[in-house]
């Protein structure tokens, strides 16, 4: 959870020769590292490594429609995956529409910092929810303002690749583990993920990780089921190039009947 920090002048002097290098990593693009590395997300940063919650800033790992990843590593040598969301994000108003309707949010205000800081709340909480009931998932460690700590999925050389950048060997066992991992979370979770694709599932050790949970909701927000027949359908859709078909309106009629 989020939390205040003391700062260390050995530290913050690490840290800003870390950060440089990394910036660098990121590419030439200045704006791009602009809108990562903003004054205010640095200050965040040193805070975490202040308390000793990161240590190293290794590599980027993927850049999404809301922040970039990183891989770090811990002051006791463990991967963690670092979430950066972009205070400046393009994508203010698409968020804002998993955010408002949610009860865990009614209080927040309606600025732009405070939207992006509700979101990596709200992506820490709903993993949260995964960890509780056992969906794989990264595991939420801590989050400060803009930036989420959160478990790495791979191996020491690289990450686990999106579902989208593989053949899958064994596609019915993966498509039936999602189909079950959408149920649980509705059922036991009380949540639904919201923009299921390949693009936010990992395949590790031919298993499923569902990533990128920051537009999930409450089932009692009132898109809730429409973004749930929306993930059902991404899911049969993309599954259709394997040869697996199934009805649409029947898993969503499962997935939501009561016993």
């Amino acid at each position: 959870m989020s939390s205040d920090f003391n700062l260390d002048d050995k530290h913050l002097k690490k840290l800003d020769k870390k950060l440089q290098t990394l910036i660098s990593r990121v590419g030439s693009d200045r704006k791009t590292s602009d809108e990562v590395f903003d004054k205010s997300t640095i200050s965040t940063l040193e805070k975490l490594i202040s308390n000793h919650v990161i240590d190293i800033l290794d590599f980027p790992i993927s850049t999404g429609k809301e922040g970039n990843v990183f891989r770090g590593v811990t002051p006791d040598k463990k991967m963690v995956a670092v979430k950066i969301f972009r205070t400046s994000t393009s994508t203010f108003k698409h968020i804002s529409e998993y955010i408002f309707g949610d009860p865990r949010f009614n209080s927040i205000h309606k600025t732009r910092r405070d939207i992006v800081f509700a979101w990596t709340k709200k992506e820490f909480k709903n993993l949260e929810i995964l960890k509780r009931i056992n969906v794989r998932a990264p595991k939420p460690i801590i989050y400060s303002n803009n930036v989420l700590v959160m478990s790495y999925i791979g191996t020491k050389n690289k990450p686990a690749p999106m579902m989208k950048d593989i053949v899958l060997d064994k596609p019915k066992e993966i498509f039936d583990e999602i189909i079950d991992d959408i149920s649980l979370m509705y059922k036991k979770g009380k949540l639904v993920h919201g923009d299921i694709s390949a693009f936010n599932i990992l395949i590790h050790r031919n298993k499923p990780y569902i990533i990128d949970l920051g537009q999930g909701v409450l089932i009692e927000h009132t898109g809730s089921q429409t973004f749930l027949k929306r993930d059902i359908h991404n899911v049969i859709n993309y599954f259709k190039k394997y040869g697996i078909k199934s009805d649409e309106n029947k898993i969503y009629k499962k997935i939501v009947e009561k016993k």
